[in-house]
């Protein structure tokens, strides 16, 4: 039996549907994870280490495509910065971006040939490596207040997050997959 999720492409109706929960979760676990931190006395910090965000952005890519989840993904820093003033405003743009990046390259690699860890790689590098340069071309060519230095820091920061989405995103297709052959 084929379903939406293992079918090469997805109706607009479902590629919508798949934005949506995208946002939904993106603009949501934040929260939920943030307000963790500051039960725990770890503030925002959690976040910063578990990057919720991400998650969903990019398993939506690799499950609904680079259109959908690109939209996600430039959406949703928006509708959190909108809804609850996070992520900061100095840091919001270069969050679009890299949320953007993940959901469209993780959506170009949803039917390549290779384990979905890699594609998950993949994504996370591309994403890291776009929003590098945006805040490079930020800070050098338009004199933006975010330092250079939050490239390292975020990632070193994030390894725990990383590494999450790494085992959770590839375990979540494969258990979708799974259900879907069932």
């Amino acid at each position: 039996m084929t379903t939406a999720i293992t079918k090469q492409k997805l109706s607009l109706k479902a590629q919508t549907a798949g934005a949506i929960v995208a946002v939904i979760s993106a603009v949501t676990l934040p929260q939920l994870i943030h307000m963790l931190g500051y039960a725990t006395g770890a503030g925002t910090l959690l976040g910063e280490i578990l990057l919720p965000m991400h998650l969903p952005i990019i398993l939506a890519g690799l499950l609904v495509g680079p259109y959908a989840a690109g939209a996600a993904g430039l959406l949703s820093p928006f509708i959190s910065f909108a809804l609850t003033g996070m992520p900061t405003a100095a840091m919001l743009p270069f969050m679009m971006i890299e949320l953007a990046v993940y959901g469209i390259c993780a959506g170009m690699l949803k039917n390549a040939k290779m384990p979905d860890i890699a594609k998950v790689f993949i994504a996370q590098l591309t994403g890291r490596v776009i929003r590098g340069a945006a805040i490079l071309i930020g800070f050098y060519g338009v004199g933006t207040a975010v330092k250079p230095e939050i490239i390292l820091t975020s990632i070193k920061i994030g390894l725990v997050g990383i590494m999450l989405q790494l085992v959770i995103i590839p375990l979540a297709i494969y258990r979708l997959k799974r259900a879907d052959n069932e």
